[in-house]
């Protein structure tokens, strides 16, 4: 939605003061951790934009909250499995010699939005240091979440998303699906299913100061599902909104446990 459509449709400026309102409607409360997937054009016509989304939630939880959100830069990875858009395969080794090495303060996000991408700017903030899957968080917990994230199996047992299930985390949709709800993905990593297979991933990284590109290995991971495992679990979310967007709050160890058993019987 642009801005200009945005403004038509709103009765009145959405501001941080009335999303907190709403965030606490909802069931955001102080000492969460809060892993926050986020769309800002869903909101309606914010006053501030992102910053006052982020201040909203930072409210919503303080004093002894923390917000996590994706920081994905996807672009940082194996050009052979690109496919938005898709590159050829005669430039796929100059991409993986010169592609810049992944920055944790200076690599942008890609398709997370506007609100990860300031949020990973702002002061306090901490960055896990994996090159596509990375994650953003600030508060208490901030420094648990993001050490130590391994580059292979990006989103697996060694991630802030698993870090996450550890503290008993509540997981925040605001204007997006769970298609975009990462924690799924660490469902994936511990249900037993058919066809489940492993893929050779890579990313310019720095060692010891110095550009290389790094192979490690990768699950196949797939979001076709998603929608209706949300479906399926929707009875055990609040939902209500925020600004003008549908949001959805819920556990995050409950729709892990539920996706892990849903993937055993469904793929």
């Amino acid at each position: 939605m642009s801005e200009a459509e945005a403004v038509r449709r709103a009765e009145s400026p959405v501001t941080a003061e009335s999303l907190e309102r709403d965030l606490r409607a909802l069931g955001v409360a102080p000492g969460m951790t809060l892993l926050v997937h986020a769309s800002l054009s869903a909101l309606g016509w914010v006053c501030g934009g992102a910053l006052a989304v982020i201040d909203a939630l930072s409210r919503a939880v303080r004093p002894k909250g923390t917000i996590v959100m994706p920081a994905f830069s996807p672009d940082v990875s194996e050009p052979s499995f690109w496919t938005n858009p898709p590159v050829p395969e005669a430039w796929w080794q100059t991409i993986r010699d010169t592609m810049p090495a992944f920055d944790p303060g200076a690599t942008p996000t890609r398709w997370v939005g506007a609100i990860p991408e300031c949020f990973r700017k702002l002061p306090g903030v901490r960055r896990s240091a994996h090159p596509a899957a990375s994650f953003a968080a600030r508060g208490p917990n901030a420094r648990r979440i993001v050490a130590r994230h391994a580059l292979g199996f990006c989103l697996g047992e060694k991630s802030p998303v698993a870090r996450c299930y550890d503290l008993d985390a509540h997981v925040l949709l605001l204007g997006a699906g769970h298609r975009s709800n990462s924690s799924l993905h660490l469902a994936e990593y511990r249900a037993r299913y058919g066809g489940k297979r492993e893929i050779e991933q890579g990313a310019a990284i720095l060692r010891r100061g110095v550009r290389v590109w790094a192979a490690y290995k990768e699950l196949d991971l797939r979001v076709d599902d998603f929608p209706a495992i949300g479906t399926a679990f929707r009875p055990c979310e609040r939902a209500g909104h925020v600004g003008c967007a549908e949001a959805r709050l819920f556990r995050q160890r409950e729709i892990v446990d539920f996706a892990v058993d849903w993937m055993e019987r469904n793929r």
